[in-house]
């Protein structure tokens, strides 16, 4: 990680900690030692994967000149059109904003939006595949400042609601069709330091067969929406206990 120890002094960078400060967030922003205006910049200087780049996306609703912030993963491409779908009424367009028009709604340049701690009230969204990942890292009022938290956090300290918002990608990996067993093994050769992510990648919510009665679950990894928020607050003892009820929903769902 390419840190420098000296913090902007930028007003938003004092709104952005005093906001975390204030909801009692445990991760304070920290300082790159050279601007991340891009969520791959971002990712190469902290030396994480590009999803884990919680990027804030500007849009304006036309023609009433509002806001909308959407957080989506680094590794992802927004749908305007989903977020219209979500934001707008008739006669209402959905557009990307200016660099003018973000500071003016924001108090952040481009490239240093925060997802909190913005000077006026947003319509936010989350992206849900922000819950691939146990940890986030999100601009913290600069280029040069970022600060580290869960998918779940994000959710609590902006109160926004997580939605699909992003342009389909063809899956990487295989569904149902791959056993949890076979999932355990590939994880743990992907993450060998402590109880691996269920996550293959997929993060596509369906209803599974009707008969079965369960709730909306991901393809890839069989988790609800809940069950993936909640994965980052779990000890190594609980993540081994809903691998073990995941294997048990696999066995009686297939």
């Amino acid at each position: 990680m390419n840190t420098n120890a000296s913090m902007p002094s930028s007003e938003s960078v004092i709104r952005v900690q005093r906001f975390l400060q204030n909801v009692g967030h445990p991760n304070a922003p920290i300082t790159l030692a050279d601007a991340a205006r891009t969520a791959q910049q971002a990712a190469d200087a902290l030396g994480v994967a590009l999803g884990q780049i919680a990027k804030s996306i500007v849009f304006k609703i036309k023609p009433l000149d509002r806001a909308v912030l959407v957080i989506a993963s680094g590794d992802q491409r927004v749908d305007e059109k989903k977020v219209a779908a979500l934001v707008c009424q008739a006669g209402q367009k959905l557009g990307r904003a200016d660099a003018d028009f973000v500071r003016e709604k924001t108090g952040f340049a481009i490239g240093g939006v925060s997802p909190v701690g913005a000077t006026a009230r947003l319509t936010t969204i989350i992206d849900n595949t922000l819950f691939r990942f146990d940890t986030l890292w999100a601009a913290a009022g600069h280029p040069h400042t970022v600060f580290e938290l869960t998918p779940a956090q994000l959710q609590q300290i902006t109160s926004a609601p997580v939605a699909d918002v992003v342009v389909n990608a063809t899956p990487v990996a295989p569904s149902f069709n791959d056993s949890l067993d076979a999932r355990w093994e590939r994880a743990k050769r992907l993450q060998p330091n402590g109880v691996p992510s269920p996550c293959v990648g997929v993060c596509t919510m369906t209803t599974l067969p009707a008969a079965a009665q369960q709730p909306a679950m991901c393809e890839g990894c069989l988790r609800t929406l809940p069950e993936i928020a909640k994965w980052g607050q779990l000890s190594d003892t609980e993540k081994r206990q809903m691998w073990d009820v995941l294997r048990a929903r696999e066995a009686a769902l297939f």
